[in-house]
């Protein structure tokens, strides 16, 4: 009887020290919760030369590409997406990716990169500055970075624990920035928000040669969200931002991760896939009421590439894939040509998005 009470003292004592361990961090996560401040004014790098301010009648090519923070190589399945990796294989892998994805950010010979899911020291990705890596990769471009997230420690998955995540986007050009700014987007309300992660889009101002200016939005909407329109009401406001600006007389172009099916319906062109998910709705159209700017979404008829596939495990035919890369453009933007380039998601779960356009 006596030995039955003690084991029962003892589970009593264990199970009490697991209670307070829940009540620690739960207290931990609700003390260590903040936003990033709206209205950041941004650091602008500069090289030592940059090319001449751009013009009005001129071609010029952007790309946009969700890195993964190095990651999602192509046999890389993420815990959140039904996978089971929450970290990078290795610092060693990781660096080398990182590496690989400089080289063909290099090798775009675009005017501008809009960059997402920059980690500079997560728990996920070692720590490692992939930040430095790229900008050193890319020297002779200005660039600035604005940090989309800082996420108090995340005790999941238990065997591996996700831990704190500090990541950004950065935007890349070979032409001066004149300013950039860090703009807040609305995130889920109530508990939910402690698992939404903060969320942003940067505004990157470069003069152009007739006194105007282009003005250059980097973009990473919500995806693990429980209120999908959170996604919309962020995209909203980037709306309305650039049709102030474009009523302002200036050029606007945006691209970056919508976590939309920016094709409506991504599956008429690549299939319906091994399952659905909910985050990957069509944007409302009722979102564009009101504002003048025109979405560009990244297509090939003739030889259809999807931007994302969904990281439940490697990459494999039968997988479900989409396309929720784009961009957003002002009328005096005039679009060229605008596609997907075919990596096989060999460096991320996303392959870059790019856009050729004239300033009119």
């Amino acid at each position: 009887m006596k030995a039955l009470k003690k084991i029962g003292r003892i589970v009593l004592s264990i199970f009490l020290a697991l209670v307070v361990i829940a009540a620690a961090y739960v207290a931990y996560v609700l003390i260590a919760y903040h936003r990033l401040p709206d209205n950041v004014e941004l650091e602008v790098v500069r090289p030592v030369k940059y090319g001449p301010a751009p013009s009005v009648g001129q071609e010029y090519k952007i790309v946009s590409w969700n890195i993964g923070f190095g990651a999602y190589e192509d046999d890389f399945g993420f815990f959140m997406d039904g996978g089971t990796q929450a970290w990078a294989w290795s610092k060693e892998r990781l660096t080398a990716n990182i590496m690989k994805i400089g080289k063909q950010l290099r090798a775009q010979d675009a005017d501008f990169l809009l960059v997402q899911e920059i980690d500079t020291k997560s728990t996920r990705s070692y720590k490692v500055n992939e930040l430095e890596m790229l900008s050193a990769a890319l020297t002779e471009y200005t660039w600035d970075f604005a940090q989309n997230y800082d996420s108090p420690f995340l005790f999941y998955p238990i065997t591996q624990p996700h831990g704190k995540s500090v990541a950004g986007i950065g935007t890349f050009t070979t032409f001066d920035i004149a300013s950039a700014l860090r703009r807040s987007l609305p995130i889920e309300k109530g508990f939910s928000k402690f698992l939404d992660l903060d969320r942003c889009y940067s505004v990157s101002r470069i003069p152009l040669k007739d006194g105007s200016e282009l003005v250059l939005y980097n973009m990473h909407l919500s995806a693990y969200t429980s209120d999908p329109t959170t996604a919309t009401e962020q995209l909203r406001l980037l709306l309305e931002d650039m049709q102030a600006e474009y009523e302002a007389g200036n050029h606007c172009v945006a691209g970056g991760d919508f976590n939309k099916d920016v094709l409506g319906d991504s599956s008429v062109w690549f299939g319906e896939g091994d399952k659905e998910y909910s985050w990957a709705q069509p944007i409302p159209p009722e979102t564009f009421d009101g504002v003048d700017i025109s979405l560009v979404a990244p297509l090939d008829e003739d030889d259809p590439v999807p931007s994302c596939r969904n990281a439940d495990g490697p990459y494999h035919e039968g997988q479900y894939v989409l396309t929720i890369d784009g961009f957003l453009v002002s009328p005096n933007v005039e679009v060229r040509e605008s596609g997907v380039v075919d990596y096989a998601f060999r460096y991320s779960d996303h392959n870059p998005v790019y856009m050729t356009f004239v300033l009119k």
